[in-house]
């Protein structure tokens, strides 16, 4: 049971999944939603903290992993062969997260943001959009706090409505004891 719950925070403080989406799986999967949700916060905000802590090492390494792809892709006739990182296509969720902050600011990006761009994005686009490391902190913090509570309380009701006895049987309960 302990190796279903570190799975639950290494899980949440990988980038490419989110607690929105973990805490709901770990709850279906059988686990209590009180550890879940809090193991869950902490792995995301962790991850979230140190990427706000160094936020201009990880911009200047995406920067230069944008250019080593620019570069190896063969350039045609007449392109310029260097070009600077505001030039570059923005990503589709680099798009949505600014799209949100001008329409919102701060507080609308990092609250909005985890759920429709990802909550490391959302803080490395508040940083990158010049917002200061403590504001950015404090919001996404609230956030973070937010997003778990509402998914943790959605979760323990709908499973508990839609599948009474999953604390018994659940997948990761099953997984880890077999």
């Amino acid at each position: 049971m302990l190796l279903s719950y570190l799975l639950v925070f290494l899980l949440a403080a990988i980038p490419l999944f989110e607690l929105i989406a973990v805490i709901p799986l770990a709850v279906i999967g059988g686990l209590s939603p009180f550890p879940t949700a809090l193991l869950a916060f902490l792995g995301n905000a962790l991850t979230v903290v140190l990427l706000i802590a160094f936020v201009d090492q990880v911009k200047l390494w995406m920067r230069r992993r944008k250019q080593k792809r620019m570069q190896s892709v063969p350039q045609e006739e007449g392109q310029a062969t260097e070009s600077s990182s505001e030039e570059m296509e923005e990503s589709k969720k680099g798009k949505r997260a600014r799209a949100l902050f001008d329409k919102y600011g701060l507080p609308g990006l990092t609250i909005i943001g985890p759920f429709l761009v990802g909550s490391h994005i959302s803080a490395l686009m508040g940083m990158s959009f010049g917002s200061k490391r403590k504001l950015v902190t404090t919001w996404m913090m609230t956030s973070l706090v937010f997003w778990t509570v509402v998914t943790a309380v959605a979760s323990n009701y709908g499973v508990t409505y839609f599948m009474p006895n999953v604390e018994e049987s659940g997948f990761l309960i099953r997984l880890f004891n077999a």
